[in-house]
């Protein structure tokens, strides 16, 4: 039986850890949370209190990571943690762990954020050029893990997330001056995350990496506003005084290398 260990049980980690105990993984599963651990344990996901820092982590991470042949990391570049410790830091810190480990294979979720907004189409061959301090800390790390040839690391790059309790319409309800009205949506249910990484897996696609987006690009203003119309709350306002800027994700190598098929496509 194959061993997995997900660092980060959390929005997309704990779903698809279930996912992949019911397709006969043994699943090693990392919480920050005390409270947790017991939500991950009744899932019968081998459960560990993990905490990374820039200089040590709090945890059994010998005993999370062995035996595994997979980790998948799927934790947030936070960047107002404990003393500003920087995220890229921590997976520094992570890194000789891992190399002193039975893991083979890494699968680092990353993020869209790591190419420039502007005006066009990208592809995995588009040239990174992040705009925001996260974007920019998740594309030192991908280039830190993929540098690294103790394993093979493919990275991921979803585009929004959104799922039945998660959705941007619900915070843009609220504004009055929502910018980019023209600008496409480049957004992906926790479905296809899911779906998407099962994928990977069973493909052995590594040392690879992937634009992760639902091929469904209408514009903000036309998505948005139709998805509160069918909530039935608040239209969100527009600011159309300035030009929309905004990137088209595309997904093509996903389709095209492993064959697979996005299942929520309307979103």
């Amino acid at each position: 039986m194959t061993k997995i260990s997900i660092l980060g049980c959390g929005w997309l980690g704990l779903p698809l850890a279930k996912s992949l105990l019911k397709k006969g993984f043994y699943v090693k599963g990392s919480t920050t949370s005390i409270e947790k651990l017991t939500v991950l344990e009744q899932a019968n996901i081998d459960a560990f209190l993990i905490s990374l820092h820039s200089d040590s982590i709090v945890g059994d991470i010998e005993t999370f990571l062995k035996d595994s042949e997979i980790l998948i990391i799927d934790i947030p570049p936070k960047l107002r943690g404990i003393n500003n410790e920087s995220f890229v830091g921590k997976m520094k810190t992570l890194l000789p762990y891992i190399e002193n480990s039975s893991v083979k294979n890494v699968l680092f979720v990353s993020s869209t954020s790591v190419y420039a907004d502007e005006n066009r189409r990208i592809t995995e061959e588009t040239t990174p050029n992040p705009e925001t301090e996260s974007g920019e800390q998740l594309l030192q790390v991908e280039q830190l893990f993929q540098k690294n040839t103790n394993f093979k690391t493919t990275i991921v790059r979803f585009g929004g997330l959104i799922g039945e309790d998660r959705h941007p319409i619900h915070s843009l309800s609220k504004k009055d001056n929502v910018e980019n009205p023209n600008a496409p949506i480049n957004l992906i249910h926790q479905e296809d995350c899911i779906g998407i990484i099962e994928k990977i897996i069973e493909m052995k696609s590594w040392n690879e990496t992937y634009n992760a987006v639902t091929p469904f690009h209408p514009s903000r203003e036309i998505y948005y506003t139709q998805k509160a119309i069918e909530l039935n709350i608040n239209v969100p306002k527009f600011n159309h005084s300035k030009t929309s800027i905004g990137k088209t994700i595309l997904s093509n190598k996903i389709h095209k290398s492993l064959d697979y098929q996005f299942i929520r496509i309307s979103l």
